[in-house]
């Protein structure tokens, strides 16, 4: 009580002013951020009885050892405030965005021949970011289109330093080849990077101007076939732009939230509609809830989901109304440069919508916190979104590397098919080139004798590798596959211990799943099992060595009676066992008075 009262001395010091306060425990760790409109007034009230009664506010209490505050000018930037100090502090006892899935944004690098990927993640990289898109799906879309007609790739090649040879991507024409010296010019790639900015900022018209221009020259050139391809690409161009101003003339953009909670579990599905269509669904979810508010939640979910992003919708249909709500609506109208309004439909088609993600977030709380067993189709889909795959992986080799002190070297692969483990498919190798305890040049032998037999077979390349392993395992074998010619191919690893989720050209951004997550359960899995099958394959060489090395001590017994000694009685410790008669039947009387002497003498 002590503590608490200390706290109620320093709280009745606080000012009569808006601004936001962060409770602290004993080491001075932040432990919870808030924001008020009247810090004094709003802090006093976590010591009145009902409030202590509440289990998390009473946790919180129990807790907190100290009290810092920040004044602000006025509520906006309380809550802007307050959302930049939970990011930075991530306090346990506040509601924190952690959901698997985020808006997909299309991400053009600033490197000395830019690319451009789908990313879910935005930094300050350089890189520009354009989006969000909707669905999920139209990022890969447009950025195939400009792989297409731009030839500007989304490859994981080091552009760095020049190689001997192009990719696939050039042979096919979705790519200019930045990667091999004299295939294209550094003037020819940036105006290939200029009009990709253009397309991707909506600048249609500008755009449509510039190819209308080359395809007057290209023909006055009598360089027809070229013409014809960007005949092709300005009708495409041309297309979008009225499909876009149609939209735009037919309606606002609407999101709606809808939930379902069983503290401490909790599951939130976010609807986009457009033009009155819905065009994707977001499920969020949370594990540590304890006492689940739903006004102070959606208060602090919406402008975390929002105040960061590039995109606001209009209008946002919420289940319960808040505190913030008008404060909220001011701070990201400002944001959007246009009214943004929060509502709870009472009635109505939009209830009925409303009522739609209610139903909606119940079936997502059942299939992630019960059934835990999506359909195939659906982790295929799950595993392109987490790792921003080009495309949904039907079959995922996994590899491990099984060893002690760097003896009895081997490794496994095992495979995951739709859905499945094909066992039908495991392979094990013999680690033949290494010395020592090298994990990463295993690693490398490993994926390189598998893939260049693949090659040589002229069988397809799985739509994911797997290594159990962190970053050294994960390069080791993206080299591997670039020494043969195999660059484009979807890579990653997981760590042990920690399971974070490299993948090969995100390594700076690693992805760390909740324990509930069926795509974590996938990968450990599939890991568990390649570990299993390598550690099982290094039991029995290991083993069988052994069992070898003591039969061959026999004199006169050669390694011919050895393996047969093996393949009859299983283990030597049966052939010791045998008697002198179930030993001639198999090799002899010689070769049988011969065991018998040798086990029946004194050990020295």
């Amino acid at each position: 009580m002590s503590s608490q009262n200390a706290l109620r001395e320093k709280v009745a010091q606080l000012p009569l002013a808006p601004g936001v306060y962060l409770y602290k425990d004993d080491s001075g760790k932040v432990i919870y951020v808030g924001k008020a409109r009247i810090l004094r007034a709003r802090v006093r009230s976590y010591f009145n009885d009902d409030k202590l009664a509440d289990a998390k506010t009473g946790s919180l209490i129990d807790e907190a050892r100290d009290i810092d505050y920040i004044l602000v000018d006025n509520e906006k930037e309380a809550l802007a405030l307050e959302n930049n100090l939970i990011k930075q502090y991530k306090p346990k006892f506040n509601v924190l965005l952690r959901d698997d899935k985020t808006y997909p944004y299309i991400r053009l690098t600033s490197e000395r021949f830019p690319r451009v990927y789908v990313t879910r993640r935005l930094f300050k990289d350089g890189s520009t970011y354009y989006g969000p898109y909707f669905p999920g799906n139209l990022a890969y879309r447009i950025v195939n289109f400009i792989h297409r007609h731009f030839l500007v790739p989304s490859c994981k090649v080091d552009l760095r330093r020049y190689h001997p040879k192009p990719c696939l991507q050039y042979h096919i024409h979705r790519c200019q080849g930045p990667c091999v010296e004299g295939l294209t010019t550094p003037e020819a790639y940036a105006d290939a990077i200029r009009k990709v900015k253009l397309f991707l900022d909506g600048k249609h018209s500008a755009l449509a101007g510039e190819l209308r221009a080359q395809i007057q020259a290209a023909s006055d050139e009598m360089r027809f076939e070229e013409a014809a391809g960007l005949r092709d690409l300005l009708t495409t161009v041309e297309e979008m732009d009225q499909r876009q101003k149609m939209a735009a003339a037919q309606g606002d953009d609407v999101d709606i939230f809808g939930f379902y909670a069983e503290p401490p579990l909790v599951a939130i599905n976010l609807f986009h509609l457009r033009n009155g269509v819905i065009v994707d669904r977001r499920d969020i979810f949370w594990e540590d809830q304890v006492e689940f508010n739903a006004p102070e939640f959606f208060s602090s979910l919406l402008l975390q989901i929002y105040l960061d992003q590039q995109y606001v919708p209009h209008i946002i249909h919420v289940p319960i109304d808040f505190e913030d709500q008008e404060v909220m609506e001011e701070l990201l109208s400002e944001k959007k440069n246009r009214k943004v309004e929060i509502h709870t439909p009472k009635r109505g088609v939009k209830k009925a919508m409303l009522n739609l993600a209610q139903t909606n977030a119940k079936h997502s709380f059942d299939g992630r916190f019960r059934v835990l067993k999506p359909s195939s189709a659906a982790i295929q889909t799950a595993l392109q979104d987490v790792l921003s795959l080009d495309h949904a992986p039907k079959r995922i080799e996994c590899f491990d590397i099984s060893h002690i002190q760097g003896t009895d070297k081997v490794a496994s692969m095992v495979v995951w098919e739709e859905g499945r483990m094909k066992k039908a498919d495991y392979r094990k190798f013999i680690i033949r080139t290494v010395e020592g305890n090298d994990d990463f040049a295993s690693m490398h032998e490993v994926v390189t004798r598998r893939y260049s037999r693949v090659q040589s077979e002229g069988q397809p390349m799985p739509g994911l590798i797997l290594i159990d392993g962190g970053l050294g395992q994960l390069h080791a074998a993206a080299a591997a596959l670039e020494a043969i010619g195999i660059i484009n191919q979807p890579l990653a690893s997981i760590a042990k211990r920690e399971e974070i989720i490299y993948v090969l050209g995100q390594e700076n951004d690693p992805i760390v799943l909740d324990r509930f997550s069926p795509i974590l359960h996938l990968i450990q899995t599939i890991r568990d099992e390649a570990h299993r099958f390598a550690v099982t394959f290094h039991r029995t060489r290991r083993n069988a060595r052994t069992l070898t090395s003591e039969l061959d001590q026999i004199p006169g017994i050669g390694e011919i009676t050895v393996r047969k000694l093996l393949k009859e009685f299983g283990s030597s410790e049966l052939v010791r066992q045998a008697s002198e008669e179930e030993l001639v039947k198999r090799v002899g009387k010689a070769a049988a008075r011969k065991i018998r002497d040798h086990y029946a003498a004194p050990a020295l």
